[in-house]
């Protein structure tokens, strides 16, 4: 086919005068000062706070100040590539990460970039790292236990689902075991776990890994990693960003269980952005909305109503003290947000209980709510014969010799009850076991057992129920109370097993 000329003329005309001119308005900002991860930068007057800015060579920044001329910009990465004059452009989005089912069983950077090696993550689907708390419509009370596999934690500071339950102590004490233990029990449940470590050692972060891999935890867990050498920036978005990653799956329906370890150093890093953003410091150098920081993160975790799906998410913040000073300004910040503390205590750790939680600081306010009836019905004696013997104790100290009997059984019984709270680290108990142990320890049956056969009296009595009383532990876990025949069949099963445990001590003398 051939176009005649007066043809192509007659096109042309039709498409000027069919035209109508676009504008597009593109809104750039230039680099003035760039350095420790900040960049200022001039203009960009229609920015919005939290907004996400793309410098030169694709490195993002978040918007933190808002000033009369100039934006003050966190650079989420390195601050190499970037100088002054750079121009930096709008998003018009903040801050997102991938969400779904494909990151389970990955280990990902705050931002959602793969560091396991296993390639790229099949997911297309993201979730803004900042979101709205539920209200109180659309919660409901935190019923369900979320079983940590610890005797001490799940007797006497018990945590339900959609809980916040604070872990804290002085560093190396076990804070960290803690929550792993809790990770591993969760192990043949429907709960989806979350480890986000901020600011760790990057070999401290590389032994959890290695420890849930160990134990086939990695099959339901997602670790979200910001070591101790990567920039504040990425330390301050870690626990929002797998905030975000839970919260897509409690609002599917599922029960999600996250660990933040620790928001000591996110509160630091936070500081240390602060403090270069010349914000204003308030105590102990902490910019005045420190408070707002955790509040935010921590109102998120939440039993979701039943029109909402009934998801939950259940959160552990782990925070770090100095000399066991829970006075200081970040512990006493996250103790009034959660709902309850697990305290662990210097001098417990060092006489060998561990875990070193001091049962008499530490408390859940969900409380027995978050129990079955069976532990809450073996934790009501227990907890009153450990207060007892902690009264008793502090007298014992200064003469033993004055006691009554009565006080003499006390103490007695108390110490065998501590004993048997010691656990191994990454050994945790099912529910079922944990009662039988503790039934036997409020009923007497260690009371003339030494305190160094303790151990070996539970080891023993488990094994021997295992084998002798196989559907003993299931009956209890499926019942979730201790009736009469249920309460029966425990004393015969450990009248049982006593003889024969005192014989073979016998045999042995």
């Amino acid at each position: 086919m051939v176009l005649r000329p007066e043809e192509i003329s007659s096109i042309l005309k039709k498409e000027i005068e069919t035209y109508e001119p676009q504008l597009e308005e593109v809104n750039y900002g230039t680099v003035i000062q760039v350095g420790d991860n900040i960049a200022t930068v001039y203009g960009l007057s229609t920015a919005k706070a939290g907004e996400l800015l793309e410098f030169s060579h694709g490195v993002m920044g978040i918007v933190f100040n808002l000033e009369e001329d100039t934006i003050g910009t966190v650079i989420l990465g390195s601050d190499l590539l970037i100088k002054e004059g750079d121009i930096v452009k709008r998003t018009g989005k903040i801050v997102e990460v991938p969400v779904g089912p494909e990151l389970i069983g990955r280990v990902v950077d705050p931002l959602g970039v793969p560091l396991d090696g296993k390639g790229p993550l099949k997911t297309s689907k993201t979730r803004p790292i900042e979101s709205v708390a539920p209200n109180v419509v659309e919660r409901k009370p935190v019923e369900v236990p979320l079983q940590t596999g610890i005797k001490a934690i799940d007797a006497l500071v018990p945590i339900g689902r959609g809980q916040r339950e604070l872990l804290i102590g002085d560093r190396q004490i076990g804070k960290t075991a803690i929550a792993v233990d809790a990770i591993l029990n969760q192990k043949g449940s429907d709960v989806i776990c979350i480890y986000v470590a901020i600011g760790q050692k990057a070999n401290n972060v590389a032994s959890v890994i290695e420890t849930l891999q160990e134990n086939d935890a990695m099959k339901y867990t997602i670790v979200v990693a910001a070591s101790a050498n990567q920039p504040p920036s990425l330390l301050y978005i870690a626990p929002y960003a797998g905030c975000a990653m839970g919260e897509e799956f409690m609002y599917s329906g599922k029960d999600v269980f996250i660990v933040y370890d620790d928001l000591t150093k996110h509160a630091k890093a936070y500081r240390e952005l602060s403090l270069l953003l010349r914000r204003p410091p308030g105590r102990e150098a902490y910019p005045g909305d420190v408070f707002y920081l955790h509040s935010r993160l921590l109102e998120r975790s939440a039993k979701l109503s039943d029109d909402l799906g009934a998801g939950s998410l259940t959160a552990i913040p782990i925070i770090e003290t100095q000399l066991g000073d829970v006075s200081a300004y970040i512990p006493t910040n996250v103790i009034s947000i959660t709902d309850g503390q697990i305290y662990l205590d210097n001098d417990l750790f060092y006489q060998g209980v561990r875990p070193a939680v001091d049962v008499g600081l530490s408390v859940s306010r969900v409380g027995g709510a978050a129990q079955i009836k069976a532990m809450k019905q073996v934790a009501g004696p227990l907890r009153l014969e450990l207060a007892q013997y902690r009264e008793l104790a502090v007298f014992a100290k200064f003469s033993s010799e004055e006691l009554d009997k009565a006080s003499r059984d006390q103490l007695n019984r108390g110490e065998r009850i501590t004993e048997v709270l010691k656990q191994k680290q990454y050994t945790p108990y099912p529910v079922g076991q944990q009662i039988a142990v503790l039934f036997a320890a409020v009923h007497g049956y260690l009371d003339d057992i030494s305190v160094s056969l303790t151990g070996k009296f539970q080891d023993d009595f488990l094994r021997f129920m295992k084998n002798r009383y196989a559907d003993l532990e299931r009956l209890i876990e499926d019942k979730k109370q201790l009736d009469q025949e249920l309460s029966d069949k425990l004393t015969a099963c450990l009248d049982e097993f006593k003889k024969t445990f005192v014989a073979g001590i016998e045999t042995k003398q």
